[in-house]
């Protein structure tokens, strides 16, 4: 398939950075020179000179590589061309001289604003690059290499703490020898100390086990499972795994509630998340809860078939799912495309990713859902939450402030390194895409203290993640909260955080889950 995409990405860390023991970091070698980019050419005319330049057909495109003998420097100068053109706060970029720069991912990590957001985070949190040749493997299929196991980090210094957020089906992490649960700890990760270890060596060895980057990698690890007393050690062979993105899809409250658990907005969930409502609707369900607690994001598309699936035809005729806006030296067309910049609609029918093409989907028409988040709730999921509203649809959330990524960008190849650098921030049919701190529940400390834009708040309730019960279980925080949301209006009263080092009862938490950049990107088939 040959196609251009827009993406937007989640929180992008490598997995060198999940884990980390004490002690002295890296420089940088002294303080740039800010020479801006002054007399550069047009990024077009230095595009694809390469100090190595590739031959032959990409794999993947079918396309022939474009490369022609350049040089670092060419693509460094390329780098700070493209950037000046198509980077939303090209202004804020101090773009510091290439000659500081050994490589070129180095120099691109410097191409960004240094400003911040109102809450005082980074205001880009996620710029990064990728070898063209695995991004394209995972845009494509999603497959990569793993156990079927999603981590979430409680507690990124000692004492550590690692619990299973969730297993995908048939994989190596649910196989009969190794049966990992939600809740489940990991304490020992290849004989090395996870909870107390703080040496170097050690830090090596726990990502090198919890992050696999290869088929066939075989790692031991010793686990405590949720509310056991003694430890058990499992040993498990990565695989090619393709997670199940849809998953729990059934009933509660006596068959009137739909629960879906939705955690990528993968090629493979169109197809799933047509046959969940499809299940849904036949059972007549009157209300959603929509499980998007760890959906950092992925195809854009699938985020405006799933919205038109929940509210249908006549809250979303004639209304914007997403309106892209570019830098101000692009206010009318799209800088990538050439084509005039128009509202993306509601997809009333499926784009062929795993569906028949031009399927009709099918729709549930609610005026109202329950969204249950966390700050891994990102990108194409927070697209979800903010079109449903603009249309006119109760957006309901219970759970935590999510990550906050209304910006997206193209994926550019260049030289055999994909780029990811912000080129527009998207708004709903009411016009409001403000929300780089996340959305947030009414009665959250955040929204109670008024650090968000009013239309980031949500009617809803702050509870933490429940690793203490199953995810689709009515008794878990979440769900339970929002169930009693629906039947009273009012939410559980706040329990405290437990605390993160052994989990044998039920914890109320948020950690942090990782993924790959395929499943934490936000993208729009063009």
């Amino acid at each position: 398939m040959n196609t251009r995409f827009f993406l937007r990405s989640a929180i992008t860390l490598i997995a060198s950075a999940l884990i980390a023991s004490c002690g002295g970091g890296g420089g940088s070698g002294g303080t740039p020179v800010v020479t801006g980019f002054a007399g550069l050419p047009a990024a077009a005319t230095l595009a694809q000179s390469c100090a190595v330049p590739r031959h032959g057909v990409d794999a993947y495109t079918g396309q022939a590589y474009t490369d022609r003998q350049g040089s670092l420097l060419d693509e460094q100068n390329w780098l700070a061309a493209w950037t000046n053109d198509l980077y939303l706060w090209y202004s804020e970029v101090p773009y510091p001289a290439p000659a500081n720069y050994s490589d070129t991912a180095s120099y691109f990590k410097a191409l960004k604003t240094p400003n911040l957001s109102p809450s005082g985070a980074s205001k880009d949190k996620f710029h990064f690059t990728y070898a063209t040749s695995v991004w394209e493997a995972l845009s494509g299929s999603g497959v990569q290499a793993g156990y079927g196991v999603t981590w979430s980090l409680l507690s990124p210094s000692v004492p550590r703490s690692v619990v299973v957020a969730y297993t995908d089906p048939n994989t190596p992490a649910t196989q009969p020898t190794v049966a990992l649960a939600r809740g489940t700890q990991v304490l020992w990760v290849d004989g090395v100390d996870l909870v107390n270890d703080n040496t170097h060596a050690g830090v090596t060895v726990i990502n090198a086990g919890l992050f696999p980057s290869n088929v066939g990698e075989s790692h031991t690890f010793v686990v405590q499972d949720l509310g056991a007393t003694a430890t058990r050690s499992v040993t498990m062979v990565t695989g090619s795994v393709t997670s199940t993105p849809v998953q729990g899809v059934g009933t509660l409250a006596g068959g009137q509630v739909g629960y879906m658990l939705f955690n990528d907005h993968m090629a493979t969930a169109e197809a799933q998340l047509i046959s969940a409502v499809t299940q849904l609707k036949a059972a007549s369900v009157s209300d959603l809860v929509i499980d998007i607690r760890y959906n950092s994001g992925g195809y854009l598309t699938i985020a405006s078939e799933l919205a038109y699936m929940v509210a249908g035809p006549v809250q979303t005729a004639g209304k914007t799912f997403e309106l892209l806006t570019f830098n101000d030296k692009h206010k009318s067309f799209d800088p990538v495309t050439g084509a005039a910049i128009a509202p993306v609609p509601f997809q009333t029918t499926a784009v062929g990713f795993s569906a028949r093409s031009g399927t009709a989907l099918p729709y549930l028409g609610l005026a109202r859902v329950y969204v249950l988040t966390g700050p891994d709730t990102c990108s194409a999921s927070e697209s979800v939450m903010n079109s449903l509203r603009g249309a006119g649809v109760q957006v309901i959330q219970i759970g935590s402030t999510t990550c906050g990524k209304p910006y997206g960008f193209y994926p550019q190849d260049n030289c055999g390194t994909t780029y990811f650098s912000i080129e527009f921030k998207g708004v709903n049919n009411a016009g409001f895409g403000d929300y780089p701190d996340g959305f947030a529940p009414a009665n959250s400390s955040v929204a109670l203290a008024g650090s968000l834009n009013t239309n980031a708040v949500f009617p809803g309730c702050s509870v933490g993640d429940d690793f203490g019960h199953a995810l689709g279980d009515p008794a878990e925080a979440r769900l339970a909260a929002a169930l009693q949301y629906r039947a009273n209006g009012a939410c559980p009263v706040a329990t405290g955080l437990g605390s993160p080092q052994l989990l044998k009862s039920a914890t109320l938490l948020d950690g942090q889950v990782y993924k790959s950049p395929m499943l934490q990107n936000r993208i729009l088939l063009h």
